[in-house]
């Protein structure tokens, strides 16, 4: 078993796929790994690190590949037309594990079925008790959460808590958290250690009890419908129009007291839901920041602009590029251990080879493509 790292090549990208820890921990389970000089860099993992923990160090990502039965990545492959051709570094019979978007990259999936290549989309690891040491979407929201706060507080002018001063006090500032995931619940946390006084909001009414649990109130549209608005998978169900309305007139007159307004819904394989209007903003006090986590599906608000922060009506709005890639080093730690999870039960204990059981499901759940087919139920249905 031959396992290659690549550095990652798309813009924003700081994040390696094995840490020197991880390394330790596949050759333990008899892998011989390969890694590009320089993929765990902008990370703060080098060479030599690599290089004692058993790893061999070559010049490129083609000597990698070339080198290996399995490519580990952070970000699908590239193609030529965006940069270094990494889907033509691949080659049949090779299994890929990496995060692939497989649901909105039917074009990258389908070539990957053409090339012959046996690829996992980790995106789509099922949520089931045992796969939580696997999910990579988990770890990295996460930490996105808390970084997405620190980011709020870089940009806003006053503090987040209350400070009593000789020369008079000081009020806190005020946090709305839109979508109550794991990377809200992180953000509620960070903004609430900060010192703010927070809210938070979310169309499941499991959340309210884990809002309420962190020392923030929950604020909702508590209908029949929002009793029943939770995929079996646990993730928000699409909203009726009537009820978006509802929860919208709701969010509208919460929003303009707010100071800070940090949104994180997104919908797996769709645009994402807006929730903080044009008008919304209009109505927010000066000063204000918004940090739309979603700005890669569209932004949660639609004047929110991709790796830039942009000014409307004196608010602030930043759409992060990568809230993962500005932590690379302890993402890395927590995207590697995913990986090295996810792998761990494929490897025959006697041959030492990667043996992937098709009855497992974790494994129906993320392969996608298989002996020239695509094989996700997700993709193969009409």
């Amino acid at each position: 078993m031959k396992i290659a790292i690549v550095r990652e090549r798309r813009p924003h990208e700081t994040r390696v796929a094995a840490t020197p820890e991880t390394v330790k921990k596949l050759k333990a389970l008899g892998a011989e790994i390969t890694i590009e000089a320089g993929a765990g860099t902008a990370a703060s993992y080098t060479d030599q690190a690599y290089g004692e923990a058993g790893a061999t160090i070559v010049a490129d990502a083609a000597s990698a590949i070339a080198a290996s039965d399995i490519v580990f990545k952070i970000q699908r492959p590239m193609t030529a037309e965006e940069g270094l051709d990494e889907l033509g570094l691949l080659r049949q019979g090779q299994t890929l594990m990496s995060p692939l978007g497989a649901l909105t990259n039917k074009d990258l999936v389908q070539a990957l079925a053409s090339r012959g290549v046996t690829s996992f989309a980790l995106e789509l690891i099922p949520r089931i008790t045992r796969a939580q040491s696997m999910d990579i979407l988990s770890s990295q929201a996460n930490l996105a959460g808390y970084k997405a706060v620190l980011v709020a507080a870089n940009n806003y002018g006053r503090i987040f808590p209350q400070m009593m001063t000789p020369g008079g006090t000081l009020a806190p500032s005020r946090t709305f958290i839109m979508g109550v995931g794991v990377a809200g619940l992180q953000a509620i946390a960070t903004a609430r250690r900060l010192g703010s006084i927070v809210t938070a909001t979310d169309v499941r009414p499991a959340t309210k009890e884990q809002v309420q649990s962190l020392g923030a109130k929950f604020v909702a549209v508590e209908d029949e419908e929002f009793k029943a608005a939770e995929t079996a998978g646990g993730y928000a169900k699409q909203m009726s129009p009537e009820y978006q309305a509802k929860q919208a007139a709701l969010v509208a007159d919460h929003i303009r007291l707010q100071d800070i307004v940090i949104t994180t819904a997104l919908i797996p394989g769709r645009k994402a839901p807006v929730l903080v209007s044009e008008e919304m903003v209009k109505s927010m006090k000066p000063g204000s920041v918004i940090v739309d986590m979603a700005v890669e599906q569209g932004g949660n608000c639609p004047l929110s602009e991709f790796g830039k922060v942009v000014e409307k009506y004196g608010v602030k709005i930043v759409g992060p590029a990568n809230l993962p890639g500005e932590l690379p080093t302890d993402c890395s730690a927590l995207f590697s251990r995913n990986l090295l999870n996810f792998i761990t039960p494929m490897v025959d204990k006697e041959t030492r080879a990667l043996t992937i059981n098709l009855e497992d499901e974790v494994v129906k759940g993320t392969l996608v493509t298989r002996d020239g087919q695509i094989v996700h139920p997700s993709l193969t249905q009409a």
